[in-house]
């Protein structure tokens, strides 16, 4: 006989027979339910009882759903709550995903989908073993990362989309992964989708799928990548690279929640998470017309930006001690030792490519050095990007003016975007450039 107590659901709207349905079908998933008719009721009756979940109309009698998502983020942060909106009120329910709801229904409220939210809102994991997971893959103790740990700790136990934005090599992918790890669909598939890498014309057979026939090819039935990913997440990655005509498909797949292959005639309702990637200015591209305004704001409910590997040089000792240990476990030999000079190198290196560049340049030392000890010239790191932090040159030492030139402009360039967190509009106004010339200047010293 199962003597576990059954979970306790709060249930806050001021209209008695919305309250009535959702104790009724709370009721028969075995849930035991509370119900408080406004805001005052609610915050009540949260100081009296422990609860597993809280669903909340927006508007109140004595004040708003928003309110009541902030005091229990205050009070306690893992619990989760979906706010109940009018239908079409999506700014609304953005918002209380930006507040910190887990998830949102629309009224007239569709019951599969209030089941369906209830049971994932419900595999949500226990507070206290989150950040002891994110730790061990996410590694370095830099304030920076410490913060990014928190974000996707708070960011796994919600629905929202997710913009993560960052460097090429700067770990934009682990972070998706984490954030899918630690959710309620960590059972469900992760399916990450590099956006620059299908060629145009396949794009639509790709993410919805095709019917056999369709077209000159397609000899059988085959899902696409948003039916694989149904019920998990799906991580688009360099989503700026996304065609215009695919963007407006992707879109609508997005508010819909469902999909239709090439050559289908009936939608498939489609369950996903979305996170979303890419290393360029997503916000710049808008300003330029190569990406979607309203896809924008539907990606980037919530941004959460993965630091440079120059914004945590505390960390470059650990990472390369992981790396060395990794690689001595792969090929079978002796741990390498790095010497003082050879960290040292790497702490004052700007890593172009981040964590990525890093592994590589650590791996071809690896191979390179003699005795088991990689020296500073075993690194081979590229001159232009080694420099010593506010220190000036001699000019005794510089063999090529244009050379020095262009180191020069590169560091003003990566102080500019870090000061302005890599938004590249900004950063041409600090530097009174117009974005063209900054664009330019990115692809000429290989920032782009």
């Amino acid at each position: 006989m199962n003597t576990s107590p059954r979970q306790k659901i709060l249930i806050v709207d001021d209209e008695p027979d919305i309250r009535e349905l959702l104790e009724i079908t709370l009721g028969r998933m075995k849930l035991e339910t509370f119900s408080a008719r406004n805001l005052g009721e609610a915050q009540a009756l949260l100081q009296r009882e422990h609860f597993d979940l809280c669903l909340t109309d927006m508007r109140l009698p004595d004040g708003t759903g928003l309110e009541l998502v902030q005091h229990i983020q205050q009070r306690d942060p893992h619990l989760p709550v979906a706010m109940i909106t009018a239908y079409g009120s999506l700014e609304t329910a953005i918002n209380a995903l930006k507040a910190g709801a887990f998830d949102f229904l629309t009224k007239p409220v569709e019951l599969p989908r209030l089941r369906e939210l209830v049971s994932s809102a419900l595999r949500l994991p226990t507070a206290g073993g989150l950040s002891t997971a994110i730790e061990r893959r996410l590694l370095g103790d830099s304030p920076p990362m410490a913060n990014l740990r928190k974000q996707i700790d708070k960011l796994a136990r919600s629905q929202a989309p997710v913009y993560i934005s960052g460097e090429s090599g700067s770990g934009k992918e682990l972070v998706a992964h984490l954030i899918h790890e630690q959710g309620p669909r960590a059972s469900q598939p992760f399916v990450p989708v590099n956006c620059g890498a299908i060629p145009s014309e396949l794009m639509e057979s790709e993410f919805f799928g095709h019917r056999k026939g369709s077209f000159t090819g397609a000899v059988e039935d085959k899902p696409g990548l948003f039916q694989a990913a149904h019920g998990g997440t799906l991580f688009l990655d360099e989503v700026a690279d996304l065609p215009l005509s695919m963007q407006v498909k992707l879109l609508r797949a997005i508010q819909e929640k469902a999909v239709r292959s090439v050559g289908g005639q009936q939608e498939t309702v489609v369950d996903v998470r979305i996170l979303c990637a890419t290393h360029k200015d997503l916000e710049a591209e808008v300003s330029a017309e190569r990406f979607r305004q309203d896809l924008y704001y539907r990606l980037n409910v919530i941004e959460l930006r993965v630091p440079s590997l120059r914004e945590r040089r505390d960390d470059i000792e650990a990472l390369a001690m992981h790396v060395l240990k990794r690689l001595a476990k792969d090929t079978g030999q002796p741990e390498a030792r790095l010497h003082s000079q050879a960290l040292e190198a790497l702490k004052n290196y700007r890593f172009p490519g981040n964590v990525r560049e890093l592994e590589n340049v650590l791996e071809r030392a690896h191979t390179l050095c003699e005795n088991r000890t990689i020296e500073a010239q075993d690194l081979r790191l590229s001159e232009g990007n080694c420099t010593a932090d506010g220190a000036m040159a001699d000019l005794t030492q510089i063999d090529n003016l244009e050379d020095y030139l262009e180191s020069v402009e590169r560091k003003l360039i990566l102080q500019a975007l870090e000061e302005t967190r890599w938004n590249r509009t900004a950063a041409a106004q600090r530097l009174s450039l117009s974005f063209r010339s900054m664009r330019y200047r990115l692809k000429k010293l290989g920032l782009d």
